[in-house]
């Protein structure tokens, strides 16, 4: 039974998430319709990692599972076709080994948070960042990501409902730039609790603000509790960037 590895990109603006759900739309939901069109199969697309209602994927990955072999060009084409003015596309399909898993075998997730910083709201991108219209000061803000850096319990960074079994992550990278009026936010880790990546933002952007400041950051780790962590941000900033698989996965 022959595998494929999809790279996919969506936006989630009005898709309730990735994981299937009845009667609501989601890209687990659409990606699988769509398998279904092409070969008559109802197939489980296994995901890299879950995106959260009015989250945003460039290269999110999946696999399936198909009775019978096709080109992986065709395989493409052919969910694209019954994709045509829905909210998600297939980049990329290769055929992969039975071994590969999307999300069990992935090393490593890539994020990035998007903030428009100017007094006037967006229009143009209004769905894919979140605006903020005071000056946010990105050193500050740096100085706080600093400190949340390496391996930590994030148990003050993690959603109420979240299932992960343990607070304990090892975030490898959190950086704070600006480009014009954009402030991005880009994180990466082998995995990450429910909201983690937006609680980190909402932290990050009151120190910015002035509100908080990098000890107040160490003091909100340091309390194990989601009470002492800023807000979480809004969804529609945050993008999924791309997964990392070991050479040859």
């Amino acid at each position: 039974m022959p595998r494929y590895k999809l790279t996919i990109e969506y936006d989630g603006t009005n898709l309730a998430g990735w994981q299937a759900q009845e009667g609501l739309p989601t890209a687990q939901g659409l990606l699988e319709e769509a398998i279904y069109q092409f070969c008559g199969e109802r197939v489980l697309a296994y995901s890299a990692g879950r995106t959260d209602a009015g989250v945003h994927a460039r290269g999110q990955v999946a696999h399936i599972d198909l009775s019978v072999h096709h080109r992986p060009f065709t395989v493409r084409q052919a969910i694209n076709f019954h994709l045509i003015g829905q909210p998600l596309i297939v980049v990329e399909a290769e055929e992969v080994s039975p071994e590969f898993h999307a999300r069990f075998s992935a090393i490593r997730r890539h994020y990035r948070y998007t903030i428009l910083n100017r007094r006037a709201r967006g229009v143009l991108d209004a769905s894919q960042h979140w605006h903020v219209a005071m000056e946010l000061d990105v050193a500050a803000m740096q100085a706080g990501a600093d400190r949340l850096v390496g391996h930590h319990d994030f148990s003050s960074f993690r959603d109420r409902d979240c299932q992960s079994k343990s607070p304990e992550k090892t975030l490898e990278v959190l950086k704070v730039t600006r480009e014009g009026e954009h402030v991005l936010l880009y994180t990466c880790a082998r995995s990450f609790l429910h909201h983690q990546v937006r609680i980190m933002t909402g932290t990050l952007v009151e120190v910015g603000r002035g509100r908080a400041t990098p000890d107040d950051v160490t003091r909100a780790l340091d309390a194990r509790q989601r009470s002492a962590a800023g807000p979480t941000a809004p969804a529609g900033g945050l993008c999924f960037l791309n997964v990392d698989y070991p050479d040859g996965a």
